[in-house]
């Protein structure tokens, strides 16, 4: 038999001085609303659950400059020129610097677009002062929880759930790929979680790093609601103490749950439960806040008995930020000025909202063939956390977990903006939606997960 070194076991993590704080963020009934093509309601007519903001930050220790995530119950800005200015003043409100800042979005589809208003909004005239609510509270949030701020432990913990599906699904005796649950094929059930937690164990807050589409609620719902993200939160925070239960999308530009597109929001409450219990067991699989287990020789009884005995272990204190931009190709697709055109000569709804969502990308990209894509990577302590502002397929977590298989790696969809999908090429020729919608060309994703890579690597070293 061959002899094996036996390595303690134990979870990446990080230790310093971590805060977290929560800002309600639910937007007033009457608020424009409509996220949906074939929606034939503009306005929410109630409240499912409060929509959250929350705010955890980062420090190696009391002196040193902050790491901050905001992560946010909210759908997806329609103009990178909105995010930009609201970023801008909020990075000149906290004095930091870009690289050390990450705005997420659950990417709820039940919670007002992030956008100026159009006149022909119905309810659209809230959405000026709602936007400022959300900077007050994204500023508010991320000052509380750093004033808060404890020594504390940050660990992960890979888990499985196997909520999410893949949503291309080839249409019978068509051509054509339709979004909707395909179950011929696999979907990517990785779930990575984090426990934040003081030196006596008490927890403080956790991170839930899942892929899946929050499309459970459809056309039909008028309500405003984070979609299962609410559920999982509460679920999570009444096993936890009431510890902020904080989300972070995965890349899921092709998953979503098998039965979506409802208007009852109490599926929405299953599917956040079964997504909360999953998370709960991954957490319950953790070793204790900056404990090993190691193994400790032979008790001889009836069986000669292995001991592995739990033992301090010290947690990294590296926290790095890194930014920069990686120049994507583009289709060439018509000007912003003919894509308003053929808008206003739709008379379809759901093309018009197609033509209007193509018009503002193309607005944002101007007319070079490429497009400068801001990317983010983060070490922190023995784990890494990568994204953009692009919807990525589930290959690229994948790849970067398959690449790095002794860390643990968070990958974020629609941080700091929000701007078409990232499909594998192998999928550019087909009629699928990610694949038309999107402004990049072919070979876009796979260019990306190289300069994720190559930075991590980087990063790794230090």
């Amino acid at each position: 038999m061959q002899r094996t070194l036996l390595h303690p076991l134990c979870h990446p993590a990080f230790h310093g001085r971590i805060g977290v704080a929560r800002q309600d963020i639910t937007p007033p009934v009457g608020i424009f609303c409509r996220n949906w093509g074939a929606a034939k309601h503009d306005a929410a007519e109630g409240i499912h659950r409060p929509l959250t903001l929350t705010a955890l930050t980062l420090q190696s220790d009391a002196e040193s400059k902050p790491l901050v995530i905001v992560d946010t119950d909210l759908g997806w800005w329609r103009s990178i020129a909105t995010e930009r200015a609201f970023r801008a003043r909020v990075l000149r409100a906290l004095e930091l610097e870009e690289s050390r800042f990450l705005f997420c979005l659950s990417h709820t589809h039940s919670a007002p677009p992030l956008a100026e208003a159009d006149p022909n909004w119905k309810g659209g005239d809230l959405l000026p002062a709602y936007l400022e609510r959300v900077e007050q509270a994204t500023v508010s949030g991320v000052k509380q929880a750093l004033a808060t701020a404890v020594p504390a432990t940050l660990d992960w913990n890979y888990g499985r759930c196997n909520l999410a599906a893949d949503r291309d699904l080839p249409e019978p005796d068509k051509r054509r790929v339709v979004c909707g649950y395909n179950p011929a094929a696999e979907a990517d059930d990785t779930l990575l979680v984090g426990r934040v937690a003081d030196p006596a164990g008490k927890v403080l807050a956790t991170i839930t790093n899942y892929a899946c589409h929050p499309t459970t609620l459809g056309w039909d719902n008028k309500l405003i609601s984070p979609d299962y993200v609410g559920a999982m939160r509460e679920t999570i925070e009444a096993n936890t103490g009431g510890a902020p239960a904080i989300f972070l999308q995965g890349a899921s530009g092709e998953l979503a749950p098998r039965y979506q597109y409802v208007g009852n929001p109490a599926v929405a409450d299953a599917h956040g439960r079964h997504l909360g219990f999953a998370v709960l067991a991954t957490l319950a699989d953790l070793e204790p806040p900056g404990r090993e287990l190691t193994y400790g020789g032979v008790v001889e009884s009836g069986a000669p008995l292995a001991i592995w005995k739990r033992r301090p272990r010290e947690s990294s204190n590296t926290l790095l930020a890194f930014s920069t931009t990686v120049e994507l190709p583009l289709k060439n697709w018509p000007s912003a000025a003919e894509l308003e055109r053929q808008r206003q000569a739709c008379s379809d709804r759901a093309f018009e909202e197609r033509l209007r969502r193509k018009r503002d990308i193309r607005r944002v990209l101007g007319d070079g063939k490429t497009f400068p894509m801001p990317i983010w990577v983060w070490r922190i302590g023995d784990a890494f956390l990568a994204g953009c502002m692009a919807e990525a397929y589930s290959w690229m977590q994948r790849e970067l977990r398959a690449k790095f298989p002794d860390r643990r790696i968070a990958y974020l969809d629609l941080i700091n903006g929000c701007i078409g999908y990232l499909p594998p090429a192998e999928l550019y020729g087909a009629e699928v939606y990610q694949v038309w919608q999107t402004p990049f060309e072919r070979g876009s994703l796979e260019r990306l997960l190289e300069a994720y890579v190559a930075r991590i690597d980087r990063l790794s070293a230090t």
